[in-house]
């Protein structure tokens, strides 16, 4: 399914599709359940813009690499350019706040780390990003006090809080944009809670923002991590 970032409001978008900038370990709980230590500073990994694909319809997982886990997190839209921001800078390019799905295909990442090789296969496959529909940041308020949930086949599996995060979203914005030039249409994943899980085909998954935004898509199964999707 082509993506094409969109307003939940109607509005159009005219911002291209660019590159996905995440962060990992920015959830205490997460990286409880990892087995991992907290960082001494954010995690930043990239997924291409290929990864991009909306979060409704169906997901096409690939099976023939082990388990692809979900896991949920706030998305950024960028509206303008950043590089060695500050704060005040950070928050007047965020264009719309949405939600994500950093897919991972989790034995191959566990493989890859094992060898001590590079894991964007197992995070940045075609459509390893699902992304639900954006707000106007006008719309949800104080990013600092933001929930988020999902849940698989009506069971809830992630709850997140922004107030929980190890590095705040504005911080978080500041901190990337000293690494990588933020440009209009990239998108900016902010980190995952905990409860991550397993997918599988026939699997039902509705994620939402607070009451203003909710996203859904059902699962189905294909084999190769760029094939059709």
């Amino acid at each position: 399914m082509r993506y094409s970032h969109r307003f939940a409001d109607g509005d159009a978008c005219l911002l291209p599709p660019g590159k996905v900038v995440c962060v990992g370990l920015n959830y205490a709980a997460h990286v409880a359940e990892m087995g991992s230590q907290p960082a001494a500073e954010p995690v930043l990994f990239i997924k291409p813009g290929t990864a991009l694909r909306p979060f409704a319809g169906e997901i096409a997982i690939p099976m023939d690499h082990g388990e692809c886990h979900f896991e949920t997190e706030l998305a950024l839209l960028i509206g303008a350019p950043l590089r060695h921001c500050d704060a005040t800078q950070a928050l007047a390019a965020i264009a719309g706040v949405g939600l994500a799905l950093d897919l991972t295909l989790r034995d191959l990442q566990k493989k890859l780390k094992q060898a001590g090789h590079p894991w964007e296969r197992a995070k940045g496959f075609d459509g390893a990003c699902p992304v639900s529909e954006f707000l106007p940041p006008t719309r949800v308020g104080d990013l600092r006090n933001l929930e988020f949930r999902l849940h698989q086949n009506g069971v809830p599996r992630q709850h997140g809080r922004t107030a929980t995060m190890l590095t705040p979203v504005l911080d978080l914005l500041c901190y990337m944009s000293r690494w990588f030039t933020l440009e209009p249409g990239d998108i900016v994943l902010t980190g995952t809670p905990e409860g991550v899980g397993p997918l599988a085909p026939g699997d039902h998954l509705v994620a939402e923002l607070g009451t203003l935004l909710r996203a859904e898509a059902g699962v189905r199964e294909r084999h190769g991590a760029n094939t059709a999707l």
